[in-house]
């Protein structure tokens, strides 16, 4: 009897189902807009400590147990990550790594303050460059935690078990960036962000020394890392694509049945005929519904401001939060589709 009452109770959920999803992608502006007047792009390297801070450093490498040289490989790797995926970005003429351009930081570990636009200004008039992609951070931060636990190990000589320890070595390291870019032109600040990336490092042996060893392999794990990382500051001012639902209405006439069948199949257009015989129908019910389907239909086919007008006469006819709650989202689409046109003028 309960399986039976359990099957019921699906059957109904089912049955009384007034929605379908559909799926569509949706084109998303990039998190920092750059003006299209910017087409030469130089990045510079301001993430090293200046000589009066020669204790600070000398200090900061001994605490965050930092090997010869780390942040200086990772740097590098981490403009190179920058660099590469700019090129790969069509929006950019070219790319210039000004690596004589001799900046460094007063603080370790943390953003510096902004370059003066005298500097800045005469970087790039000097260059030939529209915006600088400055790496203003890079340092790496790590914690190092060591155990022992008991073992065995066999004798060299007869082959018996003797006690010994085990030695255990763990070693997490954050690497933490920070980049900002500024526009000479308009004298701003286009963006300013901080990556960071955390990895482990683990290894075990009989004596402290083994146990060490496999962390001594992290600088090139840190050098991917600091590539990786900037690549996806790159990636923050290139649009990109998302993958969202939107509900419609599949009950309310013989139509709706019918057009449903279509919108299974893809034939988008017919069920849209269908949809819209409905939206003058006498029962409000079903007239609401049938305007906010066409909506739907007018968001797949990128008519926002269509979309919009149906949407609202959907919610001003049936009242349904559905429609109301759908309307915003076209809006705020719309609005982040004119940020989109404006990052792709000129391209």
């Amino acid at each position: 009897m309960k399986n039976l009452f359990a099957l019921l109770a699906i059957a109904f959920i089912l049955s009384s189902c007034r929605t379908n999803l559909v799926f569509m992608t949706v084109r998303e502006p990039a998190p920092v807009t750059v003006p299209p007047y910017i087409k030469k792009a130089g990045i510079i390297n301001r993430s090293l400590l200046s000589n009066e801070n020669k204790v600070q450093h000398v200090l900061d490498n001994v605490l965050g147990a930092k090997g010869p040289e780390l942040d200086i490989e990772g740097g590098k790797e981490s403009i190179r990550g920058v660099k590469d995926a700019l090129m790969q970005n069509s929006r950019f003429d070219a790319v210039t790594f000004l690596d004589t351009i001799n900046l460094k930081s007063s603080l370790a570990g943390a953003f510096p303050s902004p370059l003066s636009w005298e500097t800045i200004e005469r970087i790039c008039r000097e260059n030939n460059v529209d915006a600088l992609f400055a790496l203003e951070l890079f340092d790496t931060d790590s914690k190092i935690s060591y155990t022992t636990s008991p073992t065995t190990i066999k004798s060299p000589i007869g082959g018996v078990e003797i006690p010994a320890t085990m030695h255990h070595a763990n070693m997490e390291t954050m690497v933490k960036t920070g980049w900002r870019i500024y526009d000479p032109r308009n004298r701003a600040i286009l963006d300013e962000f901080p990556i960071s990336s955390s990895l482990n490092f683990s290894g075990s042996g009989v004596n402290p020394m083994a146990a060490a060893a496999s962390l001594l392999s992290r600088k090139e794990a840190v050098k991917q890392a600091g590539y990786k990382v900037g690549q996806s500051y790159a990636y923050r001012i290139v649009p990109f694509s998302v993958r969202v639902s939107r509900d419609y209405y599949i009950r309310g006439s013989g139509n709706f049945k019918m057009a449903t069948r279509m919108a299974r199949t893809g034939n988008w257009d017919r069920a849209a005929e269908l949809w819209k015989k409905e939206t003058t129908n006498k029962n409000y019910k079903i007239q609401g519904r049938a305007c906010y389907n066409m909506a739907i239909i007018n968001e797949i086919n990128g008519d926002l401001e269509t979309a919009i007008s149906w949407a609202q006469k959907s919610y001003e006819t049936s009242g349904k939060h559905m429609a109301l709650d759908y309307l915003k989202i076209l809006k705020n689409r719309r609005y982040r589709d004119n940020r989109l046109k404006s990052q792709t003028e000129g391209q």
